[in-house]
């Protein structure tokens, strides 16, 4: 989800309600610590220069069970970071306490933000010697293309 898309929900959320991929809440006393943009430049591992932009939530829990962060107060926040920070339209990645600090994807469905598992992957495939994956195909389907496309006056055998 993009800075845009995140404000368009908010503008019509009366509550802000995040899930974790296991299907629980963030309790709803949460606060939004942060809201950055992280910048990075690397090398993958096919020696190619990459750079990746996001914007950081970081959300947090505190013992104030009464604190309710409501949609126009998280949308102010955005319009202050925007300014202060001169974000774009990327995508938001949203940092939240497990057993370390979890990294997620931002979702939207039914009126929830959606925290979704990020993945790892290698960038450069075709560079580091990884196969591409074979498709699985069914026995019956090959057998079913058999008979269609090789028939004994065909000439493919």
């Amino acid at each position: 989800m993009t800075l845009l898309e995140i404000k368009k929900h908010l503008e019509n959320l009366n509550q802000i309600e995040f899930k974790l991929p296991n299907g629980s809440l963030v309790p709803s006393h949460f606060h939004v610590t942060e809201v950055g943009k992280i910048s990075k430049t690397f090398i993958d591992c096919g020696g190619k220069l990459r750079q990746e932009s996001v914007i950081n939530f970081q959300l947090w829990e505190a013992d104030d069970y009464d604190h309710r962060l409501h949609p126009d107060k998280l949308l102010n926040i955005i319009k202050l970071s925007e300014e202060k920070l001169g974000l774009r339209d990327v995508e938001i990645e949203v940092q939240y306490q497990s057993d370390t600090i979890g990294k997620y994807d931002l979702g939207f469905k039914d009126g929830s933000f959606l925290l979704v598992s990020k993945q790892t992957n290698c960038l450069a495939l075709d560079s580091c010697g990884i196969p591409n994956l074979k498709p699985k195909l069914k026995i019956s389907e090959l057998q079913n293309q058999a008979t269609k496309g090789c028939t004994p006056d065909s000439g493919c055998c």
